[in-house]
């Protein structure tokens, strides 16, 4: 059996134009052309033309769907190998649906609300270019490598020990503990060590990621949330910090 061009467009959700598009760089080939010119394809095309959508979904750019469709040639092994991704991005649909109805609950609720729960289900490779622009391809890798490893527990058992640490911050900077002194540099030792979890800590890698902390609201507000100038309060310890015992 075959469809038109036409029909698969409209069952699949994509145009003709994109099909036409898919098949002039190799990556869908119809399984014939009529005399009028109309493109038709069989089953196998519609196979095909779903991974293509799904890695599509999932990122992936044209070449590098072409490599891993042509990659496996097996029509079973390609399907099962959808399958397992496709229910990958059930799983983590289904964590972000339940981290927003947490989110929700606990916020008519006016309860206090975990970083876990809040990003449970969300992309945390969002920061690897500047990551691997600031401490190189390595610290990324092992930092990945880690984070991949980790159970759910565990991974909101490390989320949930840097909120503790910031709140410690913020309750410094309120205070007026100096940064160098016994209460900041303690908590420093901590942060350190929290960071330590994923990348071995050097002296100018946690020197970079103080700076960051004030130069990127996107992390500074993590701190400055506690306690307005949190941030630099923080990055101005962990200097100290670094230059004491690293």
């Amino acid at each position: 059996m075959e469809w038109a061009i036409q029909d698969v467009a409209r069952a699949s959700g994509t145009t003709s134009r994109a099909l036409r598009h898919y098949g002039a760089v190799g990556l869908l080939a119809p399984s014939r052309v009529g005399s009028n010119g109309y493109r038709y394809y069989d089953q196998a095309a519609l196979v095909r033309l779903q991974r293509i959508l799904l890695l599509r979904e999932l990122g992936l750019g044209l070449a590098s769907i072409g490599r891993v469709i042509d990659g496996q040639q097996d029509a079973a092994a390609a399907l099962r190998t959808h399958l397992r991704l496709l229910e990958a991005e059930w799983e983590r649909l289904a964590r972000q649906i339940e981290s927003v109805r947490t989110t929700l609950r606990k916020t008519e609720r006016g309860e206090q609300l975990m970083a876990a729960e809040a990003f449970d289900g969300f992309d945390h490779t969002q920061y690897k270019d500047e990551v691997i622009e600031r401490w190189g391809q390595d610290a990324y890798d092992r930092s990945a490598r880690w984070w991949e490893s980790q159970s759910g527990a565990e991974k909101a058992a490390h989320q949930q020990r840097h909120e503790d640490i910031a709140t410690d911050w913020g309750a410094a900077n309120r205070s007026g503990a100096p940064v160098d002194g016994e209460v900041a540099q303690g908590i420093a030792a901590r942060h350190v060590d929290w960071l330590s979890e994923s990348v071995p800590p050097s002296k100018g890698y946690v020197a970079n990621i103080g700076d960051m902390y004030v130069a990127d609201p996107r992390f500074g507000n993590n701190y400055d949330q506690h306690e307005p100038g949190t941030a630099a309060y923080v990055r101005d310890a962990l200097k100290v910090y670094a230059e004491r015992s690293l």
